[in-house]
């Protein structure tokens, strides 16, 4: 045990063996054994556990912490029983325990033996549990990974904000709130709800210098690109983050099928499979997480080394945190995220339906991180601007814009025009609305508003959407324009913007980056081909393959199938079943010809052929695909076949053309004769058997809309079973 004349020095020496506080750590301890409300806002790998644990050792009582992870509480008490000579001085009371453990864990409390009781907010909730902590001396609440209590924040997590009424409950004590990131908006969220407004307030720099952050145009080969990154970084741990589950299932075993060592991870797994996963990353069993963002939060290893986002993220508070998760070491960490602008579509129909409030949050979330995703200004400065922190540095040398940065155009009279466009609409529209009106684009909204007649209206007809983007978000980071996040973003003009209109300074801006949507349907696309001489010669091949059995040529191979093989050079059927989009039916009904133009042209031109580097799909990706099958054999309604497998219907046909183009065999007339007549479906066959590609946009124009896109796609799934299988 401690003397009691200990310095605050000795016992984090003596509990902890650090030498030294790491950033404001003893001031956060100084004020909570004071008996004072605390709010800390560190980054992650800042050492905020800590700042609760030192104390909750140090003070009479037991520290109640509020975690939302199961996983999380189990790491921490391990760790803290780990630095203590005795087992009961943490525990937690969570969905795990059984009775008789957790009345274990109640006795330990009673006795005094335990300092620090993490339990989730949903256990702190529960009537036999606030009743027992009623009997409990209680030191302080610990409310960690705060931000889940604000709506704004990226996180968010209703069962918070009951927190500050339970404590009441329970009996009051001081409260310290941490969390590794929180714009001003979602700290004055936490503060109100925990009612802590006069609490003292820590803020540590959001910078992380070691980290090199970069954003990367998402593109078919998006799974490649990934696998090459990997491999270029063998034996490195990373974490990659999906928004879907069933993105984080198919790219895990992408992965593994290419000797990766990966595993999923989402909230839809069992929790042991969950612990287990997270116990194998962290003892470096496996290199790569691929992962929603249930994972992570808290987890603690310092030697992640890439953090990867197949997706965009839904704010850039979640990004920031996520990519928190590299380099915690203070080594090397890189942050890349994919972006297509498609993407951002798909985020902002899945808010449909909800609240309009909840709704506008989102998507002024959401373009925040778009603008971070097209924008060619340093992506620290950026970060660190949405985070209310200015960083001056020119080329922070560390991020994709710095070390590869663009020409500097003078943006002085653009600012001029904007700055009188945002005053003219009297300061109460957002951007989108401020360059439409600057455009003289004449919307519903702009012509309810009369703004048609302001003389500033169309002043900027001849600049470019995206050079206004940069801009309004140049002069943001600037000071000359601010946006009210209480307002959902509607755009102020600052005191330096008005001064800036009075008298006009040199104002240098780079134009947004360019982010075309891609199409990731296999079917599409330009070609990515390593070899186009090969391409050509496998296009013509095809041609005559078609003809021969009288068919489209796309039905032979996709598009995306010959680019493949354009590419990775097979020579064998059983290399060609590793094309995408080949099956192996496929392969032996049209493989053979190919393989041996394949062959031929590698030995007369030399070619080394890539294996190492060659992309295995995943055969039969999951049990999705056989339940479906089955399902269809069993002549089960298309739309209850969705429903089972926990797909929106437009997933369903992604799987079936799947099925159909690698070459098995389905028979969907039952469901076909239900939804459609005879006619319906003979005039789209007649446009596919025309169609060199089978494209939806070109069949939508050709047949007039006179069919939705899900019957086409319906009848093209027949037509290729029919016809190519």
């Amino acid at each position: 045990m401690m003397n009691k004349g200990a310095t605050l020095q000795d016992s984090l020496k003596y509990y902890f063996g650090f030498d030294s506080f790491k950033g404001e750590q003893e001031a956060i301890i100084q004020n909570l054994l004071q008996g004072k409300d605390t709010f800390v806002l560190m980054p992650t790998g800042g050492g905020k556990s800590l700042c609760y644990q030192l104390p909750a050792l140090l003070l009479e009582g037991t520290a109640i912490v509020i975690s939302p992870l199961i996983a999380l509480m189990k790491n921490q008490v391990d760790a803290i029983k780990y630095i203590s000579e005795e087992d009961n001085i943490a525990h937690f009371i969570n969905s795990s325990l059984s009775k008789s453990m957790i009345e274990q864990v109640k006795s330990d409390i009673l006795s005094g033996k335990t300092k620090l009781l993490y339990v989730a907010p949903e256990s702190l909730t529960k009537e036999e549990n606030v009743d027992f902590l009623k009997s409990v001396k209680i030191s302080f609440y610990a409310i960690d990974e705060a931000h889940c209590i604000s709506e704004w924040g990226h996180d968010f997590r209703p069962e918070y904000r009951r927190i500050r009424p339970i404590i009441q409950e329970i009996g009051t004590a001081p409260v310290i709130a941490l969390t590794a990131t929180a714009t001003d908006k979602v700290r004055g969220d936490i503060k109100k709800n925990l009612g802590i407004v006069d609490a003292t307030e820590f803020k540590s720099s959001f910078n992380r210098p070691n980290l090199y952050y970069e954003v990367r145009q998402k593109t078919k080969n998006i799974d490649k690109d990934i696998i090459k990154y990997i491999k270029q970084n063998s034996g490195k741990s990373g974490i990659i983050y999906c928004l879907s589950r069933k993105k984080v299932e198919e790219l895990a075993d992408i992965l593994k099928a290419n000797d990766i060592k990966a595993a999923a991870y989402h909230a839809g797994m069992d929790s042991s499979v969950r612990s287990a996963t997270q116990d194998d990353f962290i003892k470096e069993r496996i290199d790569v997480i691929v992962a929603t963002i249930a994972f992570g939060m808290g987890i603690d290893k310092p030697d992640v080394r890439f953090v990867i986002h197949y997706d965009i993220p839904k704010s850039l508070e979640g990004y920031y945190q996520e990519t928190g998760r590299a380099g915690r070491d203070g080594g090397e960490g890189k942050c890349i995220a994919f972006y297509a602008s498609k993407d951002l579509q798909k985020l902002e129909k899945f808010m449909e339906g909800k609240p309009v409030a909840e709704q506008d949050i989102g998507r002024q979330l959401l373009r925040e991180t778009a603008a971070y995703c097209e924008s060619s200004v340093c992506r620290r400065k950026l970060l660190l601007h949405y985070f209310g922190e200015q960083y001056d540095v020119e080329n922070c040398g560390n991020c994709d814009n710095c070390l590869h940065p663009k020409k500097k155009v003078d943006g002085t009279d653009n600012l001029v025009l904007a700055l009188k466009a945002i005053l003219a609409v009297k300061e109460n529209f957002k951007m989108d609305y401020v360059i439409d009106f600057l455009r003289g684009n004449e919307t519903e909204t702009i012509l309810v508003h009369k703004h048609d007649k302001l003389e500033e209206f169309g002043a900027g007809a001849d600049v470019e959407v995206k050079m206004w983007n940069a801009v309004i978000h140049q002069g943001q980071l600037d000071g000359y324009i601010e946006k009210d996040v209480e307002n959902y973003g509607l755009l102020k003009v600052t005191k330096l913007g008005k001064k800036f209109l009075k008298k006009p300074t040199e104002f240098l801006i780079v134009e947004d980056n360019d982010f075309e949507d891609y199409d990731d349907s296999m079917e599409q696309g330009g070609t990515g081909v390593a070899d186009e001489m090969l391409y050509k010669m496998l296009l013509d091949q095809r041609k005559k393959e078609a003809a021969k059995h009288d068919l489209p040529p796309y039905v032979v191979f996709l598009d995306a199938s010959i680019e493949a093989m354009a590419t990775l050079y097979p020579i064998t059927l059983e290399e060609l079943q590793n094309i995408p989009g080949v099956g192996a039916g496929k392969a032996k009904r049209y493989g053979k010809e190919f393989c041996a133009l394949i062959k031929r042209y590698c030995e007369e031109n030399e070619i080394v052929r890539p294996a190492d580097m060659r992309v295995r799909t995943v055969a039969n990706r999951s049990k999705a695909k056989v339940n479906i099958i089955q399902s269809i054999d069993r002549k089960i309604d298309l739309e209850e076949v969705a429903k089972a497998n926990g797909m929106e219907f437009d997933e369903l046909l992604d799987e079936l053309e799947a099925i159909v183009y690698s070459g098995t065999k389905i028979n969907i007339d039952y469901f076909v004769e239900e939804v459609m007549d005879e006619d319906s479906v003979e005039d789209i066959y007649d446009f596919l058997r025309r169609s060199e590609t089978g494209d939806i946009d070109e069949a939508m124009k050709e047949l007039d809309g006179d069919f939705s896109e899900e019957e086409i796609r319906l009848i093209r799934v027949k037509f290729m079973s029919e016809m190519a299988n």
